[in-house]
């Protein structure tokens, strides 16, 4: 018998529970993980809300690293003692243990820890095919990045500074200015503030190549409001909430802006994509491009402490579930 969390009702953190939860064996095509390092993301807080319906009872979570315990038939990829990492639907990562479709996995390398894996690969995966397959970013391009100190701020402008890209990033509290500049930000800006002027100023009037969205309701329009005629906007994330409906007109007044809202199972539905994404976010850590945290531990039983680390702003470092 393993234990994991479930969600019963939709609510706060305190709706969280941790339960008994029978696994059994693994199908064909399928692999029996033992979790090792569990990763929270914001995501995770949208299915405990409610904010994306799902059948409940759910155990919520999409990415863990761990060690394969058995495989079904047909497995050829993996064997018993593997490790492993996963960042995909569906969810279920906040257990003990858990099957999953051997397709979902990825080798994890000797030199990429648990707690890395754990802690950064949905974050990475989101950082990898924002610059190099969402968009091409290149070389002496502009862009704004939102929530620049969190999780997955942190990875964004790293990557986006070492292509060559020049980096505004925005944050929400003066005490994490200095996280964001660490992270490949030239200039680093309030959220809370207008820097919508602030953008404008920095760019002599021209506005930024591309925004990264990920704050959602709070920041969207604004964004929209720093990006160059025919700039690019993209939105993947709703930390404040859902943006409002938008007028596809306000694209146009605003100098024919495309608009796009991924989502990191849409680049990497193929498998072919997932282990491209994950060997390139694996090799820029490992040739020291990228700096990326180990996450900051909680026990499984007490994953509402790690969701309401996760919710607090004044708060950094992701956190990381430990069975």
């Amino acid at each position: 018998m393993s234990k994991a969390i479930f969600v019963n009702v939709c609510g706060g953190p305190e709706v969280l529970s941790y339960q008994d939860h029978q696994v059994g064996a693994p199908g064909p095509g399928a692999v029996l993980v033992r979790n090792t390092a569990i990763g929270v993301n914001y995501i995770d807080t949208y299915y405990r809300s409610g904010l994306y319906p799902a059948a409940l009872p759910l155990i919520p979570g999409d990415q863990a690293a761990g060690v394969v315990e058995a495989v079904g038939a047909g497995v050829n990829e993996f064997k018993p003692g593997d490790r492993v990492a996963y960042a995909s639907k569906p969810l279920g990562a906040y257990t003990e243990e858990r099957l999953i479709d051997a397709e979902l996995l990825v080798p994890l390398p000797e030199e990429i820890s648990n707690e890395v894996a754990g802690a950064t690969l949905t974050r990475g995966l989101t950082a990898e095919y924002l610059t190099h397959r969402l968009y091409d970013l290149k070389a002496g391009e502009t862009v704004l990045v939102h929530a620049a100190a969190g999780g997955a701020g942190r990875i964004l402008c790293q990557w986006a500074s070492k292509i060559g890209a020049t980096v505004i990033g925005t944050v929400g509290s003066e005490g994490k200015i200095a996280i964001a500049r660490e992270n490949g930000c030239s200039q680093v800006l309030l959220h809370q503030q207008d820097f919508v002027q602030q953008v404008r100023d920095l760019t002599a009037g021209q506005g930024v190549d591309i925004a990264y969205d990920s704050i959602g309701k709070s920041t969207f329009m604004k964004s929209l409001d720093c990006i160059r005629p025919r700039g690019m906007m993209v939105s993947f994330g709703n930390a404040s909430g859902k943006p409002d409906p938008l007028d596809v007109l306000e694209l146009a007044k605003r100098g024919c802006l495309f608009l796009t809202r991924p989502t990191l199972y849409g680049y990497t539905r193929d498998r072919s994509e997932l282990l491209l994404s994950a060997r390139r976010y694996f090799t820029a850590i490992t040739s020291g491009l990228l700096n990326v945290e180990t996450g900051v531990p909680f026990s499984l039983e007490d994953a509402a402490g790690a969701h309401r680390h996760l919710e607090d702003r004044t708060r950094t470092g992701s956190p990381i579930l430990i069975p």
